[in-house]
């Protein structure tokens, strides 16, 4: 994520220059084409194209809408979990009744250990590449962020070891889904608690309705990122904004001819600027469409999971507590 007030009119052309550049050439190539052949086929009238605009326009605007939406809904969902877990943990920590069970203090720090692993292993989960309509980023393009970089790099068993025992790191380790069998794991401490007589019966429905919360808003993030948006929107806007883009020097020639000798070169800048407006409106819904692939505007699920670190483990009152992630480079993972 972004972390600045706004990018810079460089940064935003840098992202979308291709478009310009391209829009650019293709304008030139018209534009030779007309001034050295002079034929009319080369201009075309101005407001037939502009309704086929507003029509792309109006499109593009829902594909961003919709792109937006997910976005948001991911960031709720991970306010959710923030939340859920500051709860969860000040759950185990003051709802689970003293007794001569062994060491129950060391107990209460493993179920939140094992909370904060699940956190962990959603994160991993949602960063990997797996659908074809992804973006592919991978440890090596995160160069603007190199600390995140090297984390991803390092693997996920290396970020889960510090609060899983060996044995259960070993057995999730295996499976498709960490996050899931984390959280069923949890379940079945929670029935260990209950049938010791630490947790009465209200207090096990209560936590249980936390683990639902869990696996409510891993779902829903699990959603978002393997349902993309529906390609009929994703690829009609693309093809929509080509034809229109590919129409724009016909018309600015058929406007600029009327003037002197001058204004039909002015078709190439203008042809660029309006082709670059329009590729980069479609490019910002395509890269929202999910919003946790480690890209420039993504949702900052690492920092979130970082904050969640911190505040569970000085809940326990832990030593070597990490630091937040620092903003590299304006950008936050």
């Amino acid at each position: 994520m972004y972390t600045k007030r706004n990018y810079s009119l460089w940064m935003t052309f840098r992202w979308s220059r291709k478009s310009f550049i391209r829009g650019m050439l293709y304008a030139t190539a018209v534009t030779l084409l007309y001034k050295f052949t002079g034929w009319a086929i080369f201009t075309l009238p101005w407001e037939p194209i502009s309704v086929i605009g507003i029509a792309v326009a109006f499109y593009l605007g829902f594909k961003n809408n919709s792109s937006y939406d997910r976005t948001w809904e991911a960031r709720k969902a991970w306010g959710g979990i923030v939340n859920d877990s500051r709860t969860f943990a000040t759950g185990i920590l003051s709802l689970i009744d003293k007794g001569s069970h062994g060491d129950l203090e060391a107990r209460k720090k493993r179920i939140i250990y094992r909370h904060l692993a699940w956190a962990i292993a959603l994160k991993r989960l949602l960063r990997d590449t797996r659908k074809s309509w992804e973006h592919k980023y991978g440890p090596k393009d995160l160069f603007f962020v190199p600390q995140y970089a090297k984390i991803m790099e390092d693997g996920v068993a290396k970020e889960l070891a510090p609060y899983l025992a060996a044995d259960e790191l070993e057995c999730f380790i295996k499976v498709k889904n960490i996050p899931v069998q984390i959280l069923k794991k949890q379940t079945e401490e929670l029935a260990a608690l209950k049938e010791e007589g630490l947790i009465s019966d209200y207090k096990q429905v209560w936590f249980h309705q936390l683990i639902g919360n869990f696996y409510d808003n891993q779902g829903t993030c699990e959603r978002i990122k393997n349902f993309p948006l529906p390609r009929q929107y994703a690829s009609v806007a693309l093809w929509m904004n080509y034809f229109f883009c590919a129409l724009i020097p016909f018309g600015l020639l058929d406007i600029f001819e009327a003037s002197n000798e001058l204004w039909v070169w002015m078709t190439i800048p203008f042809s660029g600027l309006i082709i670059w407006i329009f590729f980069l409106m479609e490019r910002i819904g395509d890269y929202s469409e999910n919003p946790f692939e480690s890209a420039y505007n993504d949702i900052p699920i690492s920092a979130i999971t970082r904050s969640i670190e911190i505040d569970l483990r000085e809940m326990l009152k832990d030593e070597n507590i990490p630091e937040p992630y620092p903003v590299e480079n304006g950008f936050l993972m």
